[in-house]
């Protein structure tokens, strides 16, 4: 009687070990310094208003006059890597090319950047991908995100910061470049890691244009994720893997000190559904600390890599909230990057 007593309570023993090991790891993850913003969103200032206006100005260049953009468009490609070129020209940057060959086809990432102050060598690095599936004309995936970066270039060219601060927009991320070193951010992390660059951050600005403050709007890759964040697709998140738990935190962290908007945080396992699925997994090849910045693209968002993702989807208010709050993350980034 006594030793199966014993055995009863060895097994409920196990049983709460393994829950509250389980609980750890869970919070571990999902844990996030800070607290998401709750209630109506404050008025738009007349800076926010500007970064709507030229977010939107970049969006409908992209994905309304120049459209799909792949290596089987090369015409398209070129126009929408000339553009990207000249907005950072405009905003006074100069910009360094790097092509390379696809499919017969020469493709560019370009690159420009904000110096350091101390004339230190580290690096914050901000990119998006300009390509679009075929048959798309990418608004939100990622005529948004490329929209962000060179919006988020704009509004820091005046300022002085510690550390570097890089903006990128790469060629190939879609299918079937992925994965392979066809992808542009892929041959940009290879070769900055060649040079031995100091990269201490890369975000990824990956499909940040839509939301909805409908009920039951937001899913997750897993149900269990459903249990930790909300159902309403109303927030932007910040997506990492393990080894760069501390970069996603820091991010996510300023964000919520400077931004009046929903945020959501994860550092999970790498090779989960949805965790690598940007530019972002490149610089995880390489060694480097990098995250995801997203609106969770098609666990949100209904016109995902489809005909139907046009400029009139993305809530160009809600994206300037975020881009301005994204450009001050950068900054601390700059400032306290260690």
């Amino acid at each position: 009687m006594r030793d199966g007593r014993g055995r009863w309570y060895v097994r409920v023993g196990y049983l709460f070990l393994i829950i509250g090991l389980s609980w750890g790891g869970i919070h571990y993850m999902t844990g996030m310094p800070g607290t998401s913003w709750s209630g109506p969103l404050p008025p738009l200032d007349e800076e926010e208003q500007e970064v709507g206006n030229q977010l939107r100005a970049h969006i409908l260049a992209l994905a309304g006059e120049i459209g799909e953009r792949n290596v089987w468009r090369k015409s398209a490609m070129q126009k929408a890597a000339a553009y990207i070129e000249n907005a950072f020209g405009e905003a006074g940057y100069a910009v360094r090319s790097q092509p390379f060959q696809s499919q017969g086809v020469m493709v560019r990432n370009l690159a420009a950047e904000l110096p350091a102050s101390s004339g230190g060598e580290e690096i914050v690095l901000l990119g998006a991908h300009y390509d679009t599936v075929v048959d798309s004309p990418g608004a939100n995936d990622n005529a948004s995100g490329s929209a962000a970066v060179l919006e988020i270039a704009r509004l820091l060219r005046d300022r002085k910061p510690s550390r570097s601060i890089r903006f990128v927009a790469f060629a190939n991320e879609e299918a079937p470049f992925f994965y392979s070193m066809e992808m542009g951010s892929h041959l940009y992390a290879r070769r900055a890691r060649e040079q031995g660059e100091k990269l201490i951050a890369m975000i990824s600005l990956e499909t940040v244009g839509y939301y909805s403050d409908a009920p039951g709007s937001q899913r997750f890759p897993n149900p269990l994720y459903s249990w930790f964040y909300p159902d309403t697709g109303n927030f932007i998140a910040f997506v990492g893997n393990l080894r760069s738990r501390k970069l996603v935190r820091r991010s996510i962290g300023s964000f919520r000190r400077h931004t009046a908007f929903p945020s959501e945080g994860v550092a999970a396992p790498g090779g989960l559904e949805g965790i690598h699925w940007s530019d972002h997994w490149s610089f995880w090849e390489e060694g480097y600390p990098a995250l995801m910045v997203t609106d969770t693209a098609p666990f949100r968002y209904p016109h995902y890599h489809r005909e139907s993702d046009t400029p009139e989807k993305i809530d160009y208010e809600r994206l300037a909230r975020v881009v301005r709050g994204l450009s001050r993350v950068a900054l601390d980034l700059a400032e306290d990057g260690s």
